[in-house]
């Protein structure tokens, strides 16, 4: 069975199951996010090894597809690629820790590394999306050596980012994703956090988009099972905790591996600016890609996004400078100047320790405030349009 013990290699080590796919000397790590699984990688493993049929001989565990649901076809790296995705702990066939204490971005990032050392990788190209992008961060800022690029699909820095944009059509979205009992109700509410409306309602043949999916989703949350309420909450609680220090990003953006940002204009989870905003601290590292798409612009997109990571590959492998590589204007880094300095008097004085404490205070009052000032108005606009609703309409009396 390809099932990973990562406590043979840490302390808070979990069962993780991964799958392989392709073969050649470059490595692919793909790490997914909140409450996704192996096979949401479909479309990139398809598009980077040619296939999709898995290495592993050993038989999947019962009720769960060998595959990833496509037809093989020449890929323009077939043969070159070896890719490995797998379950974050907390969802599909790994372990589910009981306690929240156990799900970090760093845990997950040490059972990640402890894969990384259960395949004999020495080296990867490390992939991830959304929670599975914060996890390849403290990936790389954990063991950079072990890094050969670095690539964050629709990502944010974590904690108060990983609010999503406050309106109507959120609010409506959070209420029935906490409602959902069912794969059929979950299914209806993962289309429209994942997908673009234009996309849903494009045609495919006689049926649109939104009803092919619809039967998809719901044929995999059936097979695989509804997240369970431990899982959920602790991986939720990665997100809410994830944070890179000053340091983690300085280890990150010095340590000679390129970086692609990668990211959905109409994502509603993961705010484009909160992108932009990691990609320039990552600056020169890193280059900036936007294409039109919502959160799983990997799936929206798949041609566009699988032509940025083969860019990345080659340009690794070309060993292409920073500065050649980066998108970003040069002025964009300046912050970091200020960041830096800023450091370095926060460790040299207890009186401006006592001024970054306090701002990092006031930033984050600012935020939740923002935040409930936001729920308010929309309760308040609810609770209007009832009384509207329920106000009696007079008649006048016919003559």
């Amino acid at each position: 069975m390809p099932y990973c013990d990562s406590s043979k290699y840490h302390s808070n080590g979990a069962t993780i199951f991964y799958r392989r796919y392709g073969h050649g000397p470059v490595k692919v790590l793909l790490i997914i996010g909140l409450a996704g699984t192996h096979d949401s990688w479909g479309p990139q493993v398809k598009g980077l090894t040619g296939t999709c049929e898995p290495n592993e001989e050993e038989a999947a565990p019962s009720g769960v597809d060998g595959g990833l649901g496509c037809e093989d076809e020449e890929g323009q790296a077939a043969g070159g690629i070896e890719v490995c995705c797998f379950d974050n702990r907390g969802m599909g066939c790994s372990s589910i820790p009981n306690k929240k204490s156990e799900y970090s971005t760093t845990i997950m990032a040490k059972d990640a590394l402890a894969l990384l050392n259960h395949l004999g990788w020495k080296k990867a190209h490390v992939f991830g999306h959304s929670m599975g992008g914060m996890i390849a961060c403290k990936l790389a800022a954990i063991a950079p050596e072990r890094l050969s690029s670095l690539a964050l699909l629709n990502v944010t820095g974590g904690g108060f980012e990983c609010f999503p944009k406050i309106d109507r059509q959120m609010m409506s979205l959070a209420f029935r994703f906490l409602k959902a009992k069912t794969p059929e109700q979950r299914a209806a509410v993962d289309l429209e956090t994942h997908y673009t409306k234009e996309y849903l309602d494009e045609y495919v043949g006689s049926n649109t988009r939104r009803k092919i999916l619809y039967q998809d989703y719901v044929k995999a949350i059936s097979s695989n099972g509804m997240q369970s309420n431990c899982g959920f909450e602790g991986q939720i609680n990665a997100c809410w905790t994830h944070k890179l220090t000053s340091k983690e990003l300085e280890t990150i953006r010095t340590s000679g591996f390129l970086i692609s940002v990668i990211h959905g204009r109409d994502d509603i989870i993961a705010q484009l600016d909160h992108a932009r905003k990691l990609a320039e601290k990552l600056y020169p590292a890193a280059r900036m890609v936007e294409l039109h798409g919502a959160h799983l612009v990997s799936h929206e997109r798949p041609d566009e996004v699988n032509q940025s990571l083969m860019e990345l590959i080659k340009a690794s492998k070309s060993k292409v400078n920073p500065l050649d590589w980066s998108n970003l204007p040069e002025n964009r880094s300046g912050w970091l100047d200020f960041v830096r300095s800023f450091s370095l008097l926060k460790q040299n004085s207890d009186r401006t320790s006592y001024l970054v404490t306090a701002y990092n205070l006031v930033g984050k009052l600012q935020l939740s405030l923002l935040y409930f000032f936001g729920v308010f108005v929309m309760g308040f606009e609810h609770a209007k349009n009832i009384v509207i609703a329920m106000k009696p309409v007079r008649v006048a009396a016919s003559s």
